[in-house]
């Protein structure tokens, strides 16, 4: 037994061995993982539960979180478009984010001047019309299913008065006041809409007293463009007419009034984003979804709707996917009734997104 003990000692030596060889790459295998791993930001001008614009947001970091497993994610809620961004995103690129979403209108100029400070740190603003080597700007066509919801708006109406509560007087938000009073016009040449400013993304103040007097003036649907469609949805609900919303599903708060909503998914989006940034196929570029791409989409249909008129929208919708049906096709009349667009010709998405007018049947001035 003693002349076996050396060769014991030795096999126990070269196992402790084995094993600290092991120990030590599966340490330097989890290090290699963990620098693997790619630090996206998010930033938020009001709460991400607002079952409006920076809900939608929030789906598509928890969507990017859910799909992709070599991501982690960081996000500030309720940030105002002014320099607090900046500080924010400067904070964000110090702790080691590489993907920054500045994901409201008003962030862009800081966005640009923190872009340009780091040139290695890839920007994705929401919706802006400038870009930069390192910044780019997602969106899709949400008028689109604005315009589908003013079909399904135009086929409920009793007064022929939809009503729209909207923050500022934007290219995004005239698109969407043009487009839903459209839809509705294609089914109903009789309806009008009103339009009520609010001077900001969210004042729920505001929102409710111009939903209220809306109502009031005879609109008996109700939609609007502002962070969060809860007030006004909830105004509409307990004055007994009808909603649709915008940005997310709100349903909930309307049982009975709800017509549809057109909602972001920008999931898949961001998805495709955050890849380029890793790949090394990043563009400086204006990234657009629409219906087809299922960027933006209808929500379900509320029981106020009838299986026709569900259908009718639905058929709309198909059209328009297969481009038989343009939002912006010729004749398209502004509010004093002159040709905006003639016969025969259909505005560019470049143009929409710089649109600076309202179509006729629109009452109210831009401000």
């Amino acid at each position: 037994m003693p002349d076996n003990q050396p060769d014991i000692i030795k096999r126990r030596i070269s196992m402790k061995k084995v094993i600290r060889t092991l120990l030590a790459t599966s340490i330097l295998a989890i290090s290699v993982q963990a620098a693997a791993e790619t630090k996206v930001g998010f930033i938020y001008v009001g709460p991400k539960s607002d079952y409006g614009y920076n809900y939608a947001q929030e789906q598509g970091r928890l969507y990017l979180e859910e799909h992709m497993d070599d991501v982690e994610t960081v996000y500030f809620e309720n940030i105002p478009e002014n320099a607090d961004v900046q500080r924010v995103m400067e904070r964000m690129v110090r702790s080691g984010v590489e993907v920054v979403f500045p994901t409201s209108y008003g962030y862009l100029d800081h966005a640009l001047k923190v872009a340009e400070k780091y040139p290695d740190v890839h920007f994705a603003h929401s919706g802006g019309l400038k870009t930069s080597d390192n910044l780019m700007t997602y969106f899709a066509e949400i008028d689109q299913a604005m315009y589908l919801a003013g079909v399904a708006a135009g086929l409920t109406t009793g007064t022929n008065q939809l009503g729209f509560i909207a923050a500022h007087p934007i290219p995004q938000v005239l698109r969407n006041i043009n487009a839903f009073t459209r839809g509705a016009q294609s089914v109903n040449p009789e309806v009008t809409t009103s339009v009520i400013w609010t001077s900001s993304w969210s004042d729920p103040t505001r929102e409710a007293e111009a939903a209220e007097a809306l109502i009031s003036g005879g609109a008996d649907v109700l939609t609007g463009h502002v962070d969060s469609p809860i007030n006004y949805v909830q105004v509409a609900e307990r004055r007994g007419v009808y909603s649709v919303g915008y940005h997310a599903d709100a349903s909930q708060f309307a049982p009975k009034g709800w017509l549809v909503g057109a909602i972001w998914n920008w999931g898949p989006m961001m998805v495709n984003i955050v890849n380029s940034a890793k790949d090394g196929s990043w563009k400086s570029e204006h990234l657009r979804g629409d219906l087809l791409t299922e960027a933006a989409k209808l929500s379900d249909f509320g029981s106020a709707v009838s299986e026709e008129d569900q259908q009718t929208v639905l058929d709309r919708r198909e059209a328009i996917m297969n481009e038989e049906l343009q939002v912006w096709a010729g004749p398209v009349f502004g509010q004093d009734g002159k040709v905006i667009v003639k016969e025969g010709d259909t505005m560019t998405l470049e143009e929409t997104e710089k649109m600076d007018f309202l179509v006729q049947g629109v009452q109210g001035r831009l401000k």
